[in-house]
Formats: C-alpha cells, structure tokens, sequence
C-alpha cells in the first residue's frame, strides 16, 4: 500500500477525496441499474417464472430490495468494522462485492437471480457506507468534519445523477463491437462500466487509503440509544440527527412516483421532469462542501435548524406550481436547505459518537437517509389519490416536526450532552 496520509489534494486529506470517489462508484452503480433493470427485464433479457407477480410489481420488488437490504445490514456492517478497527478492509469488501454482483446482472436469466443479485449489492453498499463514513470521521476533527462530509457526499451525489445519464446512452447506443471480446449489446456494457467503476475505486482506496494509527479493534459492546437519560431531553441526540436526516431524504424523493401525474398537470414530457428531478442533486452536491466548512466555522446545530424551516415552504410550494420552471427553481433551493440538514447532521453526529462506537452509531444516520428516501417513494405514490398537493404538504409538515425535534433534542453545546 502507497501511504498519502501527508499528501493533500484541493485542501483536503487525499484519503477523503479518494473515499468520496469510492462512494460515487456504489452511488453511480446503482443509479444505473434504476434505468437500466426494468429496460432489461422489459426486454425478455429476463425469462422464467414471476412467482405469480406482474413485471412492474417484480421489478418495482427488485428495485426497492436495495434499499431495504442496506438499511437492514448498516448497523451490523458499521458494528463488525467497529470491532474488527480496520474501516478501508470494509470498504474494499464492499466495492468487491460491487464489481462482482454489477457485473452478474450480464448473465442474470431469472428473477431469482435478480434478487439474489440485488440482494448481495445492499450489502456491498452496507460496507462501504458505514465504513467510509466511519473512516472519513476518523480522519478528520471538529475543525473540519463539516468541511470533509461535504465534500465525501458530493462525490456520492455526483454519481447518483450521472449514472442514470451514461446508462441511458450506453443502453440506447448498442451493439458495440469490442476487441478481442466480441460484439456486446447495450445491457451488457453497461453493466460493464458499473463494474468496472467499482473496481478501479477498489484499488484506488486499497492502494492509497490507509486507517489513521488511532483506530483500533474495539471490545465494547454495540451502543445505540433512541432514547436519554438527560435531564430535560427525551431522545438521543444522535438519533434526533437521524430522525432529521430521515425528514430531509422524505422529501428527495416525492416526484418520481408521480411522473405522469407532474408531466400531465405542468403540460411537459420527460426531459423537462428529468432537469426538475436533477436539480435538487446538483444543488446539493454543489452547496454540501461550503454549508459543510460554513458548520466547522459558526455550528452545527444552527444550520439544520435553517435548512429544515426551508424545506417547509419550498416543499410545499411544490404542489402549488403551475409552470415547469417554478419546479426547477423550488427543487434547487430544496436542495441547498437540504444540504444544510445533510452535512452537517453526519458531521454533528461524528462528533457525538463514541470511540469505538463510530461505525455502528453512524450508521443509524446513514440507515434513516435510506429510510427516508423509500418512505417518501412510497407516501407519495399512495397520497397522490387524495390530490395532487397531498403528498407535498405531507412532506412540510415532516419538516416542521424536524425542527421542533433539533431544536428541541439536540443541544446547542455538547458539554450539555455529556
């Protein structure tokens, strides 16, 4: 292994930006197959017995596996890196699982196999998050935790947006021929890239990552509290971070349930929903590494407060909107309040957890932004009968309670949580 622990790349740890481009490879492989599995399974490429169910509900199951599986193992993969005290062991096991399970779905003729596969690819994804948030938290302090988180969930978010743009034209774009290999339809290659992705941030983070000398195996037994016993407060203070998180993600993902109810009511077609769906992700991956450096600078706690009081008009003005363009501008500005829930809630929450404790309790935060994500999918799918605006006000209300949870769980110092 190649030790850069003392080099620097854009004024952060080199082991911070290399962990963010291995996160991008799990986010960018699994955003391709959010495109690329139902094109697949629609196609034939998928043959055999449904077990009784349609292809929209089996693939709808084969989708949604993922993120149940992750949310499921985070706490148990964040605990064995905590009692292992090697965090880059876990995320190379993690991105190898990646490689292999991305590649599988070249030569997955059932829906067994499906799952199966789906099934290994939450648990690759279960590694590396807990382990490489646990990691970047170890390689950083209070000084810049903020600064680092940002910058690690940027790199994810930039995979999570243009993995579903390259597997779209890689999809389209087949047969390719190939030296040596031979001619390889679409489907193929862009199973492929996504493997190939997280094979090279494998080595990348094997060759150049190293565990800060600090970090060792830990005998404590697993640490997670709901509730506390501090005087005046009623819920943990990392869990109340987590509720937040859970609050924040609800929201992201209120629109792609209801395509054709948002394409239909704004006059619009697909592209114009993809820009609206986009423009909070890119928000976010901009703004997270400045909010993130802003909380090392003025707090923490203060900014989630703001972002979560943002989310309560600008979600809501989302089911008021009449044209195309007031969607891309509320979705943008939901994505800067949510950066500033985001970043600094993981931050805060590494500076809460305990020594030897940091895997498995990060993990809770990690787990809701799962959570949040397939809930919101799911809310808004089922309220969107009761009326358009439903599932929005649903969501700002949620942010409501997310404020009344941070500023009344968290405190405004730590010295008040010990």
């Amino acid at each position: 292994m190649i030790n850069i622990k003392d080099k620097s790349l854009f004024g952060y740890d080199s082991r911070v930006i290399l962990l963010g481009v291995a996160r991008m490879a799990d986010a960018f492989g699994n955003s391709f197959l959010i495109v690329v599995l139902p094109l697949y399974i629609a196609s034939k490429g998928v043959e055999g017995d449904a077990m009784g169910l349609s292809k929209t509900f089996i693939t709808g199951i084969i989708l949604g596996l993922f993120g149940l599986i992750t949310s499921i193992a985070q706490p148990f993969t964040g605990r064995l890196s905590d009692k292992v005290g090697k965090r880059k062991l876990f995320v190379v096991i993690g991105l190898a699982l990646f490689t292999v399970a991305n590649y599988s779905y070249s030569i997955a003729d059932s829906y067994i196999l499906l799952l199966i596969i789906r099934t290994a690819q939450g648990i690759a994804a279960a590694f590396t998050i807990t382990a490489s948030l646990a990691l970047i938290t170890e390689l950083s302090n209070k000084g810049n935790r903020g600064k680092n988180t940002g910058i690690y969930n940027s790199f994810r978010l930039v995979g999570f947006g243009v993995g579903p743009l390259l597997s779209g034209i890689l999809t389209e774009g087949g047969p390719y021929h190939l030296p040596l290999i031979g001619e390889i339809d679409g489907f193929t290659a862009s199973f492929g890239v996504a493997s190939l992705a997280a094979l090279v941030s494998a080595l990348l983070v094997g060759f150049f990552v190293s565990d800060p000398d600090n970090t060792k195996p830990s005998t404590k037994k697993m640490k997670i509290n709901l509730l506390t016993e501090r005087k005046g407060y009623f819920l943990d203070p990392i869990f109340a971070l987590a509720l937040a998180t859970l609050i924040m993600s609800f929201g992201f993902s209120l629109l792609a349930p209801i395509e054709t109810a948002i394409n239909e009511k704004l006059s619009q077609g697909a592209f114009m929903f993809s820009i609206q769906f986009s423009a909070l992700i890119a928000m976010l991956a901009v703004t997270q590494p400045i909010i993130g450096n802003a909380s090392d600078k003025y707090g923490r706690r203060i900014f989630i407060i703001i972002g979560l009081i943002g989310l309560i008009p600008i979600i809501l003005l989302e089911g008021f909107v009449t044209e195309s363009w007031q969607l891309i501008v509320a979705r943008a500005l939901q994505g800067i309040s949510a950066a500033m829930v985001f970043a600094p809630s993981l931050a805060l929450a590494g500076d809460l957890a305990e020594e030897g404790q940091r895997g498995s309790q990060l993990a809770v935060v990690t787990m809701a932004f799962g959570l949040g994500i397939s809930l919101g999918s799911f809310v808004s799918g089922y309220a969107i009968k009761f009326g358009y605006a439903v599932p929005f006000v649903m969501a700002a209300i949620l942010s409501a309670i997310g404020v009344f949870i941070v500023k009344t769980q968290v405190p405004k110092k730590e010295a008040e949580i010990d």
